[in-house]
């Protein structure tokens, strides 16, 4: 082809765009703002140039907010302003009232133009303000709001503003030139096509040709942050400048517009920018999401309902909603955000259980509707139906069509309906062409028709490898069509035989054909259908006194003044709030508990408080005068805000709740917090905010839906069928290049990186070049990364260098200068098996892939992830050498620092993070520092993973160098398993993606740690003390084992352990997971440490009695010791 031909056909491209545009802008009004924005005197002045569609009359009614005078400037124009009230017809909807808020004030216009003129120019202007004030009803997710504002705070203008001349519902195109005072910005919709900061002013260009159906305008002093993401900008616009807050905003925007690109089709807008507010918001508009200072710093928020607000500018902002049909959009985002981020996590079952609660909770037979009359939620109850009920019908739709034709019909829909409003019969057509069936009934039964069905299972029998039973729905004359999985237990199968029946009428009776003989059966075990739940199949919650019709309040009659006044504020203020009638009253007033409708008891002084004491008892709380322990976790009256539920035991159909606290000035603060945690069974809080430490739900007994054929038998576990989240995020760690690293540090070719050896010696050379790699420069004295040093050990007790391999990220912050925090790993294991080899393993290879190849891999992978990150304090990363021979690297760094130790603000250890595998990660050491357990409570958020944060660090690897001097540090550890210390610890056996999950936290802690100024709060009295011993040679170690696997989480007395090693005297013993040793011989066992000691103490072939507890009850056994 020659250049001739492609410059035409490139010409012929361009005028057929610019034709597209042009026709689409024929379609829609067109403002051209020019904007003058007066912050500190409220006040905006307006030019604005408004093409209208052909479409459009001569003669057109306009709202605009009063007080704006405005001004026709086009020749022939005329505004008449109106006295009558306006009416839908007038602006072209069909049905309804218009929608203006009851706080500002509308003028009503009629504008007349020249025949066939289809432009025309208005000024107007003058001041808009409007205080924020508190929504209505406080149901779980209220926010404060304003119709519009421009204030020396900030600048909010929307539709609802009626700041631009509004025409209709019909949506629109613009383009708007503003202009500010120094040091402000402006955002809205769209890109940012101009920029300018002049001396006297800053002037922005802001131009959408996507058709919107509101028009914002934001204001602020703002400080702006930006990065590329494909063809788009991910911007964050703060109130104040934080540079860590900023990139993690822009790096969580990346992923989850990446991963609903994959899901979906492209993202529709130029730009995704976070934007903080003035005031506390979760708004989600075209483009940016408007969320609140104190939000936006929630650690869970970037995982929860920021890619919420991203998702919706596909549904919402650029798919948009035919509101009069009813709302998809909220259901089907929040199916696509939360539920899917949850899925993700392994929660999908327990995310859909809680839609359902808050249904079964919330929704009653007088407050119940119809998807189509749902606009937007202002209650518990409509969030509970516009949300959850849509949610529901989008998972029911995905089960039915599967995941391939749901993700297919996803982007038909989203491709058809872009920059279009959509109705819910659009998502039916869509959905059933590309599921080829009619789904009109579905739709039709779901979004037309109210209410929700309940089931039973009734009549199981089971003969012959068939299972009989029978199914009805609680309510004949309102009967659902309903798909429904059944999953049956099989003897001697370890999956769940799975299937779907369908129901049609109020009662019906199936037979299955299943594989074996039925143990028991299990109707919808994964909520997989919209249905009331029974009262058995969800723990006593809060939702349930919040949800309830009817509550009375029970106070104290006696006790501290300001405690009790307290507590009446409290109670009055959910009486002003809440939906249901609250009647307060005192435990003096009253003989007994009503059975008829739900309690609050207030006090633990309270004389009904008993009564929820003995019903959270049944779900395995102890409780005494002094403390509530649930789990490992322990709330004492005198210290913690306390709040439990139980069962009312007059009648179970009604839940009671207990609130107690000590500190009045936290009573304001749980008056606005508690019903935020509808779903939770028992809560804790501590200090005046107060801030909550221990959350949790009941465990959920006695079901209707499942069904034990021989209860007297003991069921194994069987597990449902695994399913795929549908969409995955993609990962900011690599397991592919971490599995690479383990591969090479645990191979042949390295001879278990033994003390001293070429093989080790190969081991740094490769850390050095990764860290030369990442951009880290060298950290050892010399100029290079080895921090070289001399030590006699090995198998023939000679004298080697070894190297600490040190590279430093140098802080940025003046203020932090000199400061440094350390992340570190070991690199050495164990060679053919010295100094702690196993019997029968002499001679052999010991890999150490788990120990410790897996911790190095990750503090590799966060330094390429890193690479560009400049942190305000300067991190140190270390690459140990000599851990297995008594932590010799770590004890020679903390002798010949690179940075001085006082100004150390804590180390991150890594050690055996390879075998994650479902359980929780482990940090170790928390207890040396107060805030640690806050640190990682917060990662835990951030990234979803489970971790138990333990106090102890059991002394067992490099933190402890460090903490011995004085300095906060913690280890992280994937727990204990079979190959530790064996040469079976290979690379095959690793979980890579247990890795990514523990590089995600690391990475959170880390640049947490590095921007932190406050130092952490140290609790270490001892250490100091503990470091003048002089640390001698390594110690030889216990010659004997008792082949208990430990539960490194477990905070005793005693020791509990996890299971046992095959042919141990443990094993030989009987014992088994969850058994806590408490004595072995003459030795009170009160931790790891004393085992250990006492371990010591024998020799191979010694008979011992151990001592151990299972459940309530004491066992003694006479073991033998056996050689480790």
């Amino acid at each position: 082809m020659t250049h001739h031909s492609r410059f035409t056909q490139f010409l012929l491209f361009v005028f057929l765009l610019c034709s597209a545009f042009s026709l689409q802008a024929q379609n829609y009004v067109h403002h051209n703002f020019e904007i003058q924005l007066n912050p500190i005197k409220k006040q905006i002045e307006v030019t604005d140039t408004i093409t209208l569609p052909k479409n459009m009359g001569n003669e057109l009614h306009v709202l605009l907010h009063a007080g704006l005078s405005p001004k026709v400037k086009s020749d022939g124009a005329k505004l008449k302003k109106l006295s009558e009230e306006p009416k839908a017809a007038q602006f072209g909807i069909n049905a309804g009232a218009i929608a203006i808020n009851p706080a500002l004030t509308v003028e009503h216009f009629l504008l007349s133009l020249p025949e066939g003129a289809k432009e025309v120019t208005l000024t107007y202007g003058g001041e808009i303000f409007h205080p924020v004030e508190k929504a209505g009803e406080e149901y779980a997710r209220s926010f404060s709001e304003t119709p519009g504002i421009i204030s020396e705070e900030g600048v909010y203008l929307c539709a609802s503003t009626y700041w631009y001349p509004w025409f209709n519902n019909e949506l629109v195109t613009f383009e708007m030139n503003v202009t500010t005072p120094v040091g402000w910005e402006t955002v809205s919709q769209g890109e940012r096509v101009k920029h300018d900061k002049m001396a006297q002013a800053v002037n922005a260009t802001w131009a959408s040709p996507e058709p919107q159906d509101d028009i914002y305008l934001i204001a602020a002093k703002f400080t702006e942050y930006s990065r590329a993401v494909g063809g788009s900008m991910a911007m964050a616009f703060l109130r104040t400048p934080d540079d860590a807050l900023a990139n993690k905003y822009l790096e969580t925007t990346a992923q989850y517009l990446e991963m609903y690109r994959q899901l979906l089709g492209a993202y529709p807008y130029k730009k995704f920018a976070l934007i903080e507010n003035f005031w506390e918001t979760g708004y989600g508009m075209p483009s940016f999401t408007l969320l609140g200072e104190k939000v936006i710093r929630f650690p869970f928020i970037l995982h929860s309902s920021y890619p919420h607000e991203i998702l919706h500018n596909w549904w919402g902002n650029s798919v948009y909603v035919d509101y009069e049909t009813g709302n998809w959009c909220e259901g089907l985002t929040a199916y696509l955000a939360d539920h899917l981020i949850q899925e993700q996590r392994g929660s999908g079952v327990a995310y859909r259980r809680a839609a359902l609660q808050k249904y079964t909770d919330y929704v009653k037979e007088g407050n119940d509707f119809p998807l189509t009359e749902f606009r937007s939620r202002h209650s518990s109850a409509t969030e509970a139906v516009g949300y959850g009920k849509t949610l529901m019908i989008f998972h029911m739709l995905r089960q039915q069509m599967g995941d391939d034709k749901f993700s297919l019909a996803l982007q038909r829909f989203y491709r058809n309906y872009k920059f279009k409003k959509a109705s819910f019969g659009d998502v039916e057509s869509i959905f059933s062409g590309v599921a080829e069936q009619d789904l009109k009934p579905f739709f039709q039964q779901w979004v037309e028709q109210k209410g929700a069905p309940e089931l039973r299972i009734k009549n199981v029998s089971a003969t012959n490898n068939k299972i009989k039973f029978t199914l009805e729905q609680s309510d004949p004359k309102d009967v659902f069509a309903l798909k429904i999985p059944v999953a049956v237990q099989i003897a001697g199968q370890e999956k769940m035989f799975e299937t779907v029946v369908e129901m049609n009428d109020a009662k019906a009776d199936f037979e299955l054909e299943i594989p074996g003989e039925a143990l028991q059966i299990k109707v919808d075990p994964q909520f997989d259908i919209f249905r009331r739940l029974h009262r058995e199949e969800i723990p006593p919650a809060f939702s349930q006194v919040f949800g309830a019709e009817e509550v009375l309040m029970i106070l104290p009659a006696n006790g501290d003044k300001e405690l009790l006044a307290g507590y009446k504020k409290l109670g009055e203020s959910w009486q002003e709030t809440q939906a249901g009638k609250m009647e307060i009253t005192t435990d003096a007033e009253i003989s007994a508990l009503p059975n008829d409708k739900a309690c609050w008891i207030i006090g633990n002084n309270n004389r009904f408080a008993k009564t929820v004491f003995d019903g959270a008892k049944s779900f395995g709380a102890g409780i005494d005068k002094e403390s509530v322990t649930i789990g490992r976790a322990v709330l004492k009256f005198a210290e913690h805000s306390i709040v439990l539920t139980a069962r009312n035991p007059q009648n179970p159909d009604f839940t009671i709740a207990f609130l107690s606290t000590q500190n009045a000035n936290a009573l304001a603060g749980l008056s606005r917090k508690l019903p935020h945690y509808g779903k939770y069974s028992y809560l804790a809080f501590q200090g005046d905010e107060p801030a909550n430490f221990a959350k949790g739900q009941w465990d959920a007994v006695n079901s209707p839906m499942i069904v034990t054929l021989d209860k007297n038998a003991e069921l194994p576990k069987a597990k449902m069928a695994p399913r795929s989240a549908l969409a995955t995020l993609p990962p900011v760690f690599s397991d592919a290049r971490m599995k690479k690293d383990v591969e090479f540090l645990a191979s042949d070719e390295l001879q278990g990186r033994g003390f001293g050896t070429a093989g080790l010696n190969k081991a740094a050379d490769y850390i050095k070049d990764a860290f030369a790699g990442a951009g880290l420069k060298p950290g050892a004295k010399n100029g290079t990364y080895f921090q070289k040093f001399f030590e006699t050990g090995g198998p023939n007790n000679e004298e080697v260098i070894l190297k600490n391999v040190i590279g430093i990220k140098p802080g940025v912050s003046k203020k932090l200068d000199g400061q440094s925090i350390v992340v570190g790993a070991h690199y050495d294991h164990l060679g053919l098996g010295w100094p702690d080899v196993r019997k029968g393993e002499e001679g052999k290879i010991h890999h150490g892939a788990d120990d410790n190849a897996s911790g190095v891999a990750v503090m590799l992978e966060l330094l390429r992830v890193l690479k560009d990150w400049q942190p305000d304090r300067t991190v140190i990363f270390i690459a140990f050498s000599g851990e297995e021979a008594g932590l010799l690297g770590s004890k020679h760094y903390v002798k010949n620092p690179i940075m001085p130790l006082a100004d150390c603000f804590g180390m991150l250890n890594l050690d055996t993070v390879g075998r994650l595998g479902e359980q929780k990660l482990l940090v170790l050491g928390t207890g040396s520092a107060s805030e640690w357990v806050h640190i990682f409570r917060g990662a835990g958020y951030v990234t979803g993973v489970n971790l138990q944060s333990v106090a102890d660090d059991f002394g067992s690897s490099d933190q402890k160098s460090f903490i011995e001097e004085g300095i906060p540090a913690v280890q992280f550890f994937s727990g204990p398993h079979l190959d530790y210390h064996r040469s079976s610890d290979t690379a095959e056996k690793i979980d890579y993606a247990g890795m990514v999950k523990t590089a995600s936290i690391l990475k959170e802690a880390v640049e947490y740690m590095a921007t932190r100024e406050e130092r952490l709060t140290v609790t270490l009295e001892n250490a100091k003390a503990q470091a003048q011993k002089p640390a001698g040679p390594p110690k030889s170690g216990r010659r004997v084992s008792l082949g208990s696997i430990p539960d490194f989480a477990f905070s005793g007395p005693g020791v509990k352990i996890t299971g046992t090693t095959p042919g141990s005297a443990a094993e030989a013993a009987g014992m088994k997971a969850g058994d806590i040793i408490t004595k072995i011989g003459e030795h009170e066992i009160a931790d790891l440490r004393a085992l250990s000691g006492a371990l010591k103490a024998h020799k191979p072939g010694d008979n011992v009695t151990i001592v151990f507890k299972r459940g309530d009850a004491e066992m003694k056994k006479e073991v033998v010791l056996k050689e480790r």
